[in-house]
């Protein structure tokens, strides 16, 4: 499989997602010939938020997030956003997919705040993982392993995650997602 044959899966709630954590991704990624889409809770478009805090660039979704199946992708990535991920870690949808994706040995990438949705899905004990360090003690107390770094490939227990800490990390996860498809 190469970047241009591969087939992507963001998925989001429909506010309160960090701009540049969706942003980079999507566009980066389609940049370089993926099929992207982005799935959320609804139709409507998805508010983007800079810093948690201002107003950021609003996107339409592709496709409902009960609606796609992991079968049909070959990764899923999940954006931060404090508001985002603290709806879809208790989405069952999103925990669903999640639980897809790592039964399939496919690989999860996720950014910030993201790795909080693989709390809620019973997927990251034993696993490694280096989101914001906000969710450290989660990520912990869940029986996974916090590391500060730019970005971290876990591959452990028959799925690839991929996580970062936050915007300043982007150029990174890109890569690393990027290199997971290659």
């Amino acid at each position: 499989m190469a970047v241009e044959n591969s087939k992507v899966l963001i998925i989001v709630n429909n506010w309160g997602i960090e701009e540049t954590e969706l942003t980079r991704p999507l566009r980066d990624l389609r940049d370089a010939g993926a099929q992207v889409t982005l799935a959320a809770t609804t139709m409507d478009p998805c508010e983007t938020v800079q810093h948690d805090r201002y107003e950021g660039e609003k996107l339409t979704p592709d496709a409902l997030m009960g609606d796609v199946k992991a079968d049909d992708f070959d990764l899923l990535v999940v954006p931060g956003g404090t508001c985002n991920v603290d709806r879809v870690r208790v989405n069952p949808d999103a925990i669903r997919l999640a639980q897809e994706f790592a039964a399939a040995g496919k690989p999860i990438a996720t950014i910030c705040h993201g790795a909080w949705l693989l709390v809620n899905a019973d997927l990251i004990e034993g696993k490694t993982a280096a989101p914001c360090r906000y969710i450290a003690a989660d990520i912990e107390n869940a029986g996974g392993h916090y590391v500060d770094e730019q970005v971290h490939v876990d591959e452990g227990h028959g799925w690839k995650l991929i996580s970062s800490r936050k915007p300043d990390d982007l150029d990174y996860f890109v890569g690393a997602i990027k290199r997971a498809l290659a």
